[in-house]
C-alpha cells in the first residue's frame, strides 16, 4: 500500500509541474496587456541599453512588468536566415519572460522569415515534401514547440488572411489543405498542452468575418486582429463593432493582437521609417509622446468595452535605432517604439497598468 501511495504522490507532482500548471493562469481570463519584444535578444546582443522612467539602465522586460504588462509576445521562425527568432533564441527569451512572472505568447510564423498577408513562404526544409509529409512535419514541429516552450498562448501563423505555408496552405487555391494544416497544428497543441490557449490571427477589419467563417470548424480559443491606422483605417468604432460581431458569432475571446503608434515623425537612423506623414495616422492623436499614449489608451478602452474583448498587444515595442544614427539596416520603427531616441521608456507604457 505504501508503494502505491508513493506512486500516486509522484504522479500528482509530475502533473503539477507539467503543462497543467499553466491552466490556472490561463483559465482566469485576466485582461491581457502584452508587448511584442521579439527583437530584444538581437538588440541587446549589439550592446544596446534600455532605461526606465527614472533614466536608470534596466532590463526592458522588468520595466514592462513594473508598468503592469503581463504578457510578452515573441515571434518564432523555423530556420531563419538572419540572426533572430530562432528556436533556441525564442526558448531562452520565453524562459526570461516566465522568470519575470509574465505569460508567453508565441507568434509561430511557420516560415523562415516574416509572414504576413502578402508573404507566407513555406520553410525551406519542407520544400520537397508531399502534402501528407508536410502535415506530419507541421504536427512534429508544433509538438516540439509546445512541449519545450509551453507557451500560454500559441498563435498558429501570423496574419493568415490568405492562409499560411504556401502553396499548400493557400486559402484561395487550396482551402481544404489550409484548413487541414490548421487543424493539424491545433490538434497537437490540445493533445500536448490542453491549457495553452490557441489563437488565429487576422490582419485588419475588412474580410475578417469571411475569414473566421471559413475557420469555424477549427478548435481554437482566441481571435486576434492586427489594427494599424496606416493600413486598416481610422474608424475605431468599426474596429469595436467587428470585434463584437466576431466574438459573439464564434463565441471566442477577441484581442487586438498587434497595434502601434508614433511618438514623433522624426527619425533616429537612416533606415526608412514606415510612418512619417500626418496622413498615415489617426487625426485625433498627434505623433507625440502624449498622442502615442492616448491612442494606446483608446485601444485598451475599446477592447475592454467590447463584450468578448480580452486584451491588446503593442508591436515593435523594443525596436529602437539600435545600430546607430547613420545605420541603413537598423530600425524602420524607432519612432513607434516604447522607448525614445535616448532609449528611455515613454509615457505610453503607463497604459499597461
Amino acid at each position: 500500500m505504501k508503494i502505491w501511495v508513493k506512486i500516486i504522490s509522484l504522479l500528482c507532482i509530475l502533473i503539477t509541474f507539467s503543462c497543467s500548471k499553466e491552466e490556472v493562469s490561463n483559465n482566469s481570463q485576466e485582461f491581457i496587456k502584452a508587448a511584442d519584444m521579439s527583437m530584444l535578444p538581437l538588440i541587446e546582443s549589439e550592446g544596446t541599453i534600455y532605461y526606465n522612467n527614472n533614466n536608470i539602465p534596466e532590463d526592458a522586460l522588468l520595466t514592462l512588468k513594473n508598468a503592469g504588462c503581463n504578457t510578452i509576445r515573441i515571434r518564432l521562425w523555423h530556420t531563419p536566415t538572419v540572426n533572430q527568432s530562432s528556436f533556441n533564441e525564442v526558448k531562452a527569451l520565453a524562459q526570461r519572460v516566465k522568470n519575470q512572472g509574465m505569460k508567453v505568447w508565441l507568434s509561430v510564423h511557420y516560415s523562415d522569415t516574416w509572414a504576413d498577408p502578402g508573404n507566407q513562404v513555406k520553410p525551406t526544409a519542407w520544400n520537397s515534401l508531399t502534402f501528407a509529409q508536410l502535415k506530419t512535419q507541421v504536427e512534429n514541429y508544433t509538438t516540439t514547440i509546445v512541449n519545450e516552450i509551453q507557451p500560454d498562448i500559441f498563435q498558429i501563423g501570423n496574419e493568415i488572411n490568405n492562409g499560411f505555408i504556401f502553396p499548400e496552405g493557400n486559402l484561395a487555391s487550396n482551402e481544404s489543405q489550409f484548413l487541414s494544416l490548421l487543424a493539424s497544428a491545433s490538434t497537437v497543441i490540445r493533445a500536448n498542452c490542453p491549457s495553452t490557449k490557441i489563437m488565429l490571427h487576422y490582419a485588419g477589419i475588412d474580410g475578417a468575418s469571411w475569414f473566421f467563417s471559413k475557420t469555424a470548424a477549427i478548435d481554437y480559443d482566441y481571435i486576434g486582429l492586427s489594427y494599424y491606422p496606416i493600413w486598416h483605417g481610422t474608424d475605431i468604432n468599426l474596429l469595436q463593432q467587428t470585434m463584437t460581431l466576431l466574438g459573439q458569432t464564434h463565441n471566442k475571446k477577441v484581442l487586438v493582437a498587434e497595434t502601434s503608434y508614433p511618438f514623433t515623425f522624426d527619425w533616429n537612423d537612416w533606415t526608412n521609417n514606415v510612418i512619417g506623414l500626418s496622413n498615415q495616422i489617426h487625426p485625433n492623436y498627434p505623433a507625440s509622446p502624449e498622442g502615442q499614449k492616448a491612442f494606446l489608451q483608446q485601444i485598451k478602452n475599446t477592447v475592454k468595452n467590447t463584450p468578448n474583448g480580452l486584451g491588446f498587444c503593442y508591436w515593435g515595442s523594443e525596436w529602437i535605432a539600435f545600430r546607430g544614427t547613420t545605420s541603413t539596416n537598423g530600425s524602420s520603427w524607432e519612432n513607434q517604439a516604447l522607448w525614445d531616441f535616448n532609449h528611455k521608456v515613454l509615457p505610453a507604457i503607463s497604459v499597461f497598468n
